[in-house]
């Protein structure tokens, strides 16, 4: 699926690009700066995408250039910086960038081709014409110095090693990197709304917000179920049936779904919508029962059609008040992922697999057909009744994420990628799908416990584990992977 949380295009995605080279060379071998800026507008090209701009600061080549060019990363608002090591540089005209901008930094080790011509090279018979081809090639060399340095300063770097040219794993890095590092601004830019309560007694879903809006940035905006219960007062009549012929759009509503129970869940649906812009929020994540208040139970028992569409729109909406979740929904569908709500709800032996699913809303772009809406007498452990949705994730590779509180009081990712596969399914009216493992179910499920993830984790489609590992090295915390 494509992106379907795109970046706020008023706070863009900035990426910091320099090369880097040594001043005395130039009058020594000429030519050579400017084969050198040839490499840098080929990695520039590498870099750019919609979404994404690139602040190129070119060719620096002495500690002077490189104590302003430190400035103007400042002032460019960067979230990463790539640093493309042409040729034998100063670690002095590296430090002074990267010091000030005090965003991550990917190295590029990129050879300009896959090997020198070692007979064309010898017979150069010009010793000092030799010597320019061989700085032209040996980007290699300060690599070390400059991971020397960084590892003193503790300035956080990554590398990319590979070829400039027709290497498509060193072109998937660079993506990967990019990627993440539009993720990670895509958090740090997220208001998640905080409705309601937790659910009682689920000890393993409580967070520190602080915590949460440390690591990932952002913000959490606390909203009142009282607020959407208001706001269902003003829905008019028409926005009602509006409401209702798009759900018969979005949804394969079955049959016995009655019509005023629609109608319900559409006047909710139209007051989140609302809740969601006067708020500005990115995801929520929401819990309330209600009792004693029939205007908030009514709210509440009729949200889950509301919270599948905005889920499906890049607005992700975990249930129970699970918060670490809410997180790794937004994670994945800022990848465009999706990012559904899930946990465990039972093992299939005999087909070595383990069904997941939760009851609540779904991520409806990543549904395998057209998600069902089905209505329940009772919502289990919950207040209310109403209707609910039936789907099944998108037959293919899958990715489960969790975020996850560590017990030394730090957050870490716990990932896992498998294949959504076709069989039968709890046709209870809820989200359930058949993941299957190349570990197998009973090594995957004691691996993924282990890590304490909590019961809750999204599910995404495809395979990300490499770059949600990326996104943990730019945030700074561990990345647990099962498989």
């Amino acid at each position: 699926m494509q992106n379907s949380a795109p970046v706020d295009t008023s706070v863009p995605v900035r990426i910091g690009l320099f090369g880097i080279g040594l001043d005395a060379y130039w009058p020594q071998f000429p030519g050579l700066k400017e084969r050198l800026e040839g490499y840098l507008r080929v990695t520039r090209g590498k870099l750019e995408r919609p979404g994404i701009e690139v602040v190129d600061l070119g060719l620096i080549d002495t500690p002077e250039k490189a104590l302003w060019a430190g400035h103007d990363f400042r002032r460019g608002d960067v979230d990463l910086i790539f640093l493309h090591v042409t040729t034998y540089a100063l670690s002095s005209t590296v430090l002074p960038v990267v010091r000030r901008a005090k965003v991550p930094v990917i190295v590029l080790n990129l050879s300009p081709q896959a090997a020198i011509d070692y007979t064309a090279f010898n017979n150069l018979g010009d010793r000092t014409a030799m010597t320019g081809e061989w700085l032209a090639n040996c980007c290699a060399c300060p690599v070390p110095e400059i991971a020397n340095v960084f590892q003193r300063a503790r300035i956080p770097f990554f590398q990319v090693t590979g070829r400039l040219h027709g290497d498509p794993e060193s072109d998937r890095e660079i993506d990967g990197w990019i990627d993440a590092a539009r993720v990670a601004h895509v958090m740090a830019h997220n208001r998640l709304g905080l409705m309601g309560h937790y659910y009682n007694g689920m000890l393993d879903i409580s967070s520190d917000t602080t915590l949460q809006c440390a690591t990932f940035g952002g913000h959490m905006e606390i909203v009142e179920v009282d607020e959407l219960a208001a706001l269902r007062r003003g829905v008019k009549e028409a926005e009602i049936a509006n409401r209702v012929v798009l759900f018969r759009e979005q949804f394969e509503v079955q049959p016995d779904c009655p019509e005023e129970e629609l109608r319900r869940a559409a006047r909710t649906s139209v007051a989140l919508d609302r809740l969601v812009a006067e708020h500005d929020l990115g995801s929520l994540a929401y819990y309330y029962m209600g009792t004693g208040n029939p205007e908030n139970e009514d709210a509440i028992s009729s949200i889950i059609l509301g919270t599948s569409l905005l889920t499906a729109r890049g607005i992700p909406v975990a249930g129970e008040f699970e918060i670490k979740n809410a997180q790794a929904m937004k994670i994945m569908d800022a990848f465009g992922a999706g990012g559904s709500f899930t946990e465990y709800y039972a093992l299939d032996w005999e087909a070595d697999v383990v069904l997941m699913g939760h009851d609540g809303p779904g991520h409806l772009a990543i549904a395998e057909g057209k998600t069902k809406v089905r209505p329940l007498e009772v919502y289990h452990g919950k207040v209310g009744r109403g209707l609910s949705v039936e789907m099944s994730v998108k037959h293919g590779p899958v990715t489960l994420l969790s975020v996850a509180e560590t017990r030394d009081g730090g957050l870490k990712f716990v990932v896992a990628e498998g294949a959504s596969v076709p069989g039968p399914i709890l046709e209870i009216g809820n989200t359930n799908s058949r993941y299957q493992f190349s570990i197998g179910a009973r090594r995957f499920v004691e691996d993924w416990n282990s890590q304490g993830p909590a019961h809750h984790c999204a599910v995404g489609v495809g395979h990300l584990a490499d770059k949600i590992a990326k996104l943990s090295r730019l945030l700074g915390i561990e990345t647990a992977r099962i498989c």
